[in-house]
């Protein structure tokens, strides 16, 4: 069994940078946006930008003010309703499907709530009794992680919510580098092994990485880039939306009821592909890695290939031999370009496992426990992070999470197969 390693003490003038830094990387995110582009929500997933921005911020107010600082008195008396997103022993929530309805509180309102709570929030930091302070610490320390994700989920949801609109607006006027030759597709060979999976380190991990185990791997081989547009349009080509027996029986059913032919933003015009991105709507570029799959076009794709899914032990032993280098948000292109390797960064990696709890797992307590552990059904782990993940967010044993059906997010397809 392995050893876990006490969590290293954080700073007070460490923390403090970090707070700092990460709530400004949010309103830099949001900075090209119009108030309108504000409080749109394009689709049940999707949540406002709006939104976000005060929901990381109650998230500090709630779960470090209201709890470190004595007759602390809520900035609003009901944005814990408004901004609660699922957290239900803190209280009830306004309904997700309907945040796009509330025009109310303002943008400006949100930013004024943003600034408020970032001064108590520093002044709560640089003042809390040191008997407090691990606490204090690893509390803003998972808020701050916690923003990162929705930063991440600020680019997919403002991706979305463009790409309804009949103009087809950019995001961003950075031009995306001309790269049409992909990298010829390469394996690397894996022996048997067994191997310790999960975080075990001194910094910080979400409880979902938690605690490292021993897993059994066989030998298999790993496609030594993601697969790219040209490969799945050939899939495309192949009748593969037309062929049952590629598919797994409710991924069949799904693309069924609701008429996929292609990865989410695919288009064609006068018989061209052309893919929506945050940089406008381009040409299709075959030398791309494929983008915007759900898990069962992932999974038929592969099958189609004569190929399979990885599990996520096998990605997470191939990332721990890994410097986290890639295409993160620190690029300036927020769309996945080809490219050798790509095991970080690009694209989130769909596996071919479950998200379901590692052996010996326990929640956080108290509110802190809904985090993760009660999402752990129904649901696929992707690995690796995206074009749109803070360079600073990722690890090799971080477990993202969605349903098979959810495709809005930046994912992408890495084949593997067994020896």
């Amino acid at each position: 069994m392995s050893v876990e390693v006490p969590p290293r003490r954080v700073e007070r003038d460490e923390l403090l940078l970090d707070y700092q830094r990460t709530r400004q990387a949010s309103e830099a995110i949001c900075f090209p946006l119009s108030p309108d582009d504000y409080q749109i929500q394009s689709i049940v997933e999707t949540s406002p930008p709006k939104w976000h921005m005060g929901h990381v911020t109650w998230f500090f107010e709630t779960f470090l003010l209201q709890a470190f600082v004595p007759d602390y008195r809520p900035f609003h008396p009901q944005f814990n309703y408004v901004f609660n997103s699922y957290y239900q022993t803190v209280g009830s929530m306004h309904p997700r499907a309907r945040r796009g309805l509330l025009s109310r509180p303002t943008i400006e309102e949100v930013y004024a709530y943003r600034a408020a709570i970032d001064a108590r929030m520093l002044e709560l930091i640089a003042s809390v009794p040191e008997s407090q302070w691990p606490a204090v610490a690893e509390r803003v320390t998972l808020g701050l992680n916690h923003e990162q994700q929705h930063q991440e989920l600020l680019y997919m949801d403002i991706k979305h919510n463009l790409s309804v609109n009949p103009l087809k607006p950019a995001y961003t006027a950075q031009a995306l580098p001309l790269v049409d030759k992909a990298t010829p597709l390469g394996w690397l060979e894996r022996a048997e092994d067994l191997q310790e999976t999960g975080f075990a380190g001194d910094g910080f991990a979400f409880d979902n990485e938690r605690p490292q185990h021993k897993s059994w791997l066989e030998a298999h081989r790993l496609a030594d880039r993601l697969s790219a547009n040209a490969e799945y349009l050939a899939f495309i080509k192949d009748g593969g939306y037309q062929r049952p027996e590629l598919w797994l029986a409710d991924g069949w059913a799904y693309i069924n009821q609701h008429g996929w032919q292609a990865p989410l933003y695919w288009e064609q015009r006068d018989g061209e592909w052309y893919e929506f991105t945050l940089h406008g709507l381009m040409p299709l570029n075959p030398a791309a890695p494929v983008a915007h799959t759900s898990y069962y076009e992932a999974d038929a794709f592969a099958r189609w290939s004569g190929k399979r899914l990885p599990l996520e032990t096998k990605l997470e032993s191939r990332l721990l031999e890994l410097e986290p280098e890639g295409q993160f948000t620190d690029s300036g292109i927020f769309h996945p370009q080809p490219g050798s390797g790509q095991w970080f960064g690009t694209l989130w990696e769909w596996t071919a496992s479950p998200y379901t709890a590692y052996p010996r797992f326990k929640t956080l307590e108290g509110s802190m426990g809904e985090y993760n552990g009660k999402f752990m059904n129904n649901q696929w782990v992707l690995r690796g992070g995206a074009c749109v993940t803070p360079r600073e967010h990722i690890r090799p044993t971080y477990r993202n999470f969605f349903y098979p059906h959810d495709r809005w997010q930046f994912s992408g397809i890495r084949l593997a197969e067994y020896l």
